[in-house]
């Protein structure tokens, strides 16, 4: 590893031919001061990152690509979506998106290793195969970044040149819990006992499930990623301290960052395993908590589409639904509210008209109800979904509806 200035890097970058691809980090480990530097160097190049925030590059000659799609590609002139399971994700690096840089954000080394911190994700898999395929891989070294363990860990070695750089990680202002948000969290939370495993995201609903399980105890966490709502349940006892915190990425607000650094307990591991349903599936009384945009009759989940736009991706919702399913004990939810208040609209329709996401659920769990779907036949699961899902004024039409469709 070769630590260089900024300006040395963007002559480095300077002399890349054809139109690489660059892989970074999203979520809020994006390391901004490379990319610009990128941006600068390079006519033409593809920006592949999972879950990105605002600022990428929209000039000519930028390609926006990825898997999961963020706030910073949703609108993008040259949006590229690949879909795929994020479990699958590192497999597209080696058969059919071959990286040519990487850029990684890591903590100072300790004992010869850096750490990815927050945000290990894929970066592990680019890494290896740029390697192995002679690419650059640039580091860019903040120690406001946290040290974590696991497969966040890289050797000092693997990394070409470094840039080294003082900022603060991006924040995430902890969501609003309304009253919806509250009820569907509580009827989730009356369905999880002590020393379940837990899988949720980020959003009013999780962190809701999460304070109305203050009282449980020897509760565990495989999860994609987790947030601050996290640590208000340590700090009450309610986690298996005997047992890691097993994630792929995670942000929230320096708090959280500051309990994550060099803390043993918090194992970051990378995409292919956290989100393996296989290893999913071996963890106790696995719980999977994901939210959707709409559910159908059929019990299908659309939580990545809006209008046939792409607006995220399938990410890890289908990796976790079946390795729950497949747990002793497992349980998956889809929880949503039963109407959509900005687009004024029933968020439980008939059929899907947008490409489905997901389905086969434990339950889908609304502000109204609790729809248990998994275990029985389709015309009791059209039931559950207008009787204890849907809002009131919809059902007498979503009724007609499932007559056409052959579910009454």
């Amino acid at each position: 590893m070769r630590t260089i200035s900024l300006d040395q890097l963007q002559r480095r970058l300077a002399v890349i031919e054809g139109v690489p691809r660059v892989i970074v980090g999203g979520n809020a480990a994006t390391p901004w001061l490379v990319v610009d530097a990128i941006d600068r160097s390079i006519e033409r190049y593809r920006l592949h990152a999972l879950n990105i925030g605002v600022g990428v590059p929209e000039r000519p000659g930028v390609i926006a690509e990825t898997s999961f799609v963020g706030p910073g590609m949703r609108h993008h002139p040259a949006l590229e979506y690949v879909p795929s399971r994020l479990s699958m994700a590192p497999l597209l690096f080696e058969r059919s998106l071959p990286p040519d840089v990487v850029v990684l954000h890591c903590a100072p080394p300790r004992s010869g290793l850096l750490s990815l911190g927050i945000e290990v994700n894929v970066l592990p898999a680019a890494l290896e195969v740029c390697c192995a395929r002679g690419g650059l891989v640039i580091a860019v070294i903040n120690s406001r970044m946290p040290y974590t363990f696991g497969d966040a860990e890289i050797a000092v070695e693997a990394v070409d040149l470094a840039v080294e750089a003082e900022f603060e990680l991006t924040d995430t202002p902890p969501n609003t819990v309304d009253d919806a948000s509250r009820v569907i969290a509580e009827r989730i939370a009356a369905m999880i006992d002590d020393g379940a495993t837990l899988q949720m995201g980020i959003g009013a609903v999780p962190d809701s499930i999460l304070q109305a399980l203050s009282a449980r105890r020897g509760l565990r966490v495989w999860t994609e990623m987790f947030s601050d709502g996290l640590l208000d349940l340590d700090e009450v006892h309610g986690l298996d301290v005997e047992h890691p915190l097993t994630a792929s990425f995670c942000f929230g607000s320096r708090r959280l960052f500051d309990w994550v650094d060099g803390n043993p307990r918090v194992r970051m591991l990378r995409t292919e395993k956290t989100n393996s349903p296989t290893l999913i599936a071996a963890n106790r009384a696995m719980t999977s908590v994901n939210s959707a945009l709409e559910v159908d009759l059929f019990g299908q989940a659309n939580a990545s589409r809006i209008n046939a736009r792409i607006h995220s991706g399938y990410g890890g919702q289908t990796d976790f639904i079946v390795g729950a399913l497949h747990a002793a004990g497992g349980q998956a939810f889809i929880a949503l509210r039963s109407w959509h208040p900005r687009a004024d609209v029933s968020c439980v329709v008939p059929l899907l008209d947008e490409p489905v996401t997901s389905f086969q659920q434990t339950a889908v769990v609304t502000e109204q109800g609790v729809a248990r779907l998994w275990g029985y036949d389709e015309k009791t699961q059209a039931r559950h979904l207008i009787e204890h899902a849907a809002h009131p004024s919809v059902r007498s039409e979503l009724w007609e509806e499932a007559q056409e469709l052959g579910l009454t």
